[in-house]
């Protein structure tokens, strides 16, 4: 497996979304800077602490022996302390008495600003912490957004070569991730870096003072080894991550195709045999995390390890050139206060990681595009008027792939109703397919009204045609929701009379919930009946000139057969209905009955014709009488 693009790469494209709200993240920004500058001023202000220590200690007989020599000898206090002297002097408050005792007024100014002091830095880092997690969200939400809509926009061949355990798992567990990789590390991001830097000027500054800026140029040039860890341990965290979200995303996919197929795994009682299987998968998933904690919890202790080493080697530098405490003190403290943020760095690297591990997926998955195409300057329908046309159609869902369709040649006009029939397999769902432009072909054309139907707009040739398949789709709403889908005015009374005219509404207001009881997943709690007939209520609905009915009385008892083909009766009149059939019985009075096989059309006409001629649609109409 290969690592992908590089992490920066994919952060500077997750901030091409971020710049949308440059407000909120340039005020983020300047309140992160706020807070890690302020720590400069910190440390400036600090070495000013140890001249009453260093006049002490140069007072000893120790200091004044030849042993001994003085640290330093008496320091003058720097621009900043002979700043704060001066105020204090013009506004006549002393600072400290005889012996360098502070006074009380001293103590009350200090009690005094301190607190506005920290409340400036509290209030920055608070305007630090909440624009960059209001950014991150809101990017991430973006995100989210795109991805969803990017699948959308994809064809139904993209759907059919995908795993949708997998784009499900892209879409919440992936995003997930980078959600609190970005809520995490925003803010340290910004603060971080500013207090190192903030540390590594000061320490620049006071080696220039007292002479030991080569000494610090040395160490500047050793520091690489302190991040050494976080760049080697932060490849294995990525690819260990990426990993990780793979095996995810196959637990989700197992699990979807599971619980979308549980009928089958209790009918074939295999409960067992796809827990072992899932323990199986769920166990890799382990091993893998569990790899990708190692590496991310070795970061920080060798970080920690290899900044106490040139903490030692400083030190012991210090010692062989006789550089005074007082010069080493300062620049330990700042050494102390950059200690934080770059241990934290090594934590925040490891988030980074992951979390582009799981950009770098979902980067991909925005990359793959492949929707139904529309023409550059499309053909906008108000309705259909005079025939649809099918000329030289072949058809095969791959290049590579034996063809469905041979040589489809069909003239619809309108108004009129054709019936496809033949085996399974024969090409009929297909052909209804095409014409809805769920695909296209692969040689030949469409024509509607003279139109080919890859120049025709996507959205007006949609509400042309309705479609009822063999295979009911509900969602897990509300009766009225459900046959309302796609006719978002409907009104009440509306979405009852096409039930009326579906025969639905009998069954639906005999439950106590009427047209607000929830269907369940996929229409669960309703017989095949019952969601076929909410189905074609949806399409009636809907009133499209062109009705693609794919056997959508198959799933029905003879009653309720009957009940729905008078439904259907109804609706045809005025439409083109193209209608696909299992049953013959429903389909005796269509206009023009074709007879597929493997493809091809291999016999046409009424049904009457068809059943004179002694062919395969007579044999097909004795046996389904013999049958029943």
């Amino acid at each position: 497996m290969t690592d992908g693009p590089s992490t920066l790469s994919v952060y500077a494209r997750l901030f091409r979304y971020a710049r949308r709200y440059a407000g909120h993240l340039s005020l983020g920004i300047a309140a992160g800077l706020l807070v890690g500058g302020s720590l400069f001023g910190l440390l400036r202000v600090s070495p000013n602490i140890l001249i009453p220590f260093e006049r002490t200690v140069a007072a000893t007989p120790a200091a004044e022996s030849e042993d001994v020599a003085p640290a330093g000898g008496e320091r003058e206090p720097d621009a900043i302390t002979q700043r704060v002297a001066e105020l204090a002097e013009r506004f006549n408050v002393p600072l400290t008495r005889d012996g360098g005792r502070i006074t009380w007024q001293c103590m009350v100014l200090t009690l005094l600003a301190l607190p506005v002091f920290v409340l400036i830095r509290a209030l920055s880092a608070y305007a630090n912490h909440y624009c960059m997690r209001w950014v991150g969200a809101r990017v991430v939400r973006d995100l989210r957004d795109e991805l969803f809509g990017h699948l959308q926009r994809q064809s139904l061949k993209f759907f059919g070569k995908s795993d949708i355990g997998q784009l499900i798992s892209r879409c919440t567990n992936d995003t997930t991730i980078v959600e609190q990789t970005v809520a995490g590390t925003a803010t340290e991001l910004v603060r971080a870096p500013i207090e190192i830097l903030a540390a590594a000027v000061f320490v620049v500054g006071a080696a220039v003072e007292h002479g030991f800026l080569g000494l610090i140029l040395v160490m500047a040039l050793l520091f690489p080894l302190v991040l050494l860890p976080m760049v080697v341990l932060g490849k294995f965290v990525r690819r260990y991550s990426r990993r990780a979200l793979a095996r995810i995303s196959e637990l989700v996919s197992r699990m979807h195709e599971n619980f979308t197929g549980i009928t089958a795994v209790k009918a074939y009682h295999m409960e067992q045999r796809e827990q072992e299987r899932f323990r199986d998968m769920n166990a890799s998933y382990f091993r893998t995390v569990i790899r990708a904690l190692r590496a991310e919890l070795l970061m920080s202790p060798l970080v920690e390890a290899f900044g106490i080493l040139l903490a030692g080697v400083f030190l012991v530098v210090c010692y062989a050139r006789g550089i005074g405490l007082h010069q080493i003190i300062p620049v330990g403290l700042a050494g102390v206060v950059a200690y934080r943020p770059i241990k934290q760095l090594a934590r925040l690297n490891a988030k980074l990681q992951r979390g582009g591990a799981a950009l770098d997926r979902i980067f991909g998955l925005l990359d793959v595009d492949d929707p139904l195409a529309e023409a550059a300057r499309p053909v906008p329908l108000d309705g259909f008027r005079d025939r649809i046309v099918f000329e030289g159609v072949h058809f095969a869902y791959d290049a590579d792939a034996p063809r469905v369709l041979h040589d489809i040649d069909l003239d619809i006009p309108v108004g009129s109703v054709v019936a496809l029939v033949g085996e399974t397999g024969s090409g009929k769902t297909t052909m209804a397919n095409l014409l809805a432009r769920f695909y296209d072909p692969s040689s030949g054309r469409i024509l509607l009204d003279g139109h080919d139907l890859r120049e025709i707009e996507i959205a007006s040739l949609r509400k042309l045609i309705g479609v009822v398949t063999q295979h009911t789709i509900l969602f897990n709403d509300t009766i009225a929701h459900n046959i309302a889908y796609g006719t978002a005015d409907a009104t009440r009374e509306a979405v009852e009379q096409a039930a009326r005219r579906a025969n639905a509404h009998a069954f639906i207001v005999a439950d106590p919930a009427g047209y607000e009881r929830v269907v369940g997943e996929k229409g669960f709690v309703l017989s095949g009946g019952e969601r076929q007939r909410i189905a074609i209520a949806r399409a009636i609905l809907r009133d499209p000139p062109i009705l693609i009915l794919d056997e959508a009385t198959s799933a029905l008892d003879t009653v309720t057969e009957r009940l729905v083909q008078e439904a259907i009766s109804h609706v045809m009149q005025g439409r083109t209905v193209f209608a696909i059939a299992h049953r013959l019985s429903t389909i005796k009075h269509a206009d023009q009955i074709l007879l597929l096989d493997r493809g091809r059309v291999v016999e046409r006409g009424t049904h009457e014709e068809l059943y004179q001629r002694g062919g395969r649609y007579r044999r097909l109409c004795d046996m389904q009488v013999l049958e029943a």
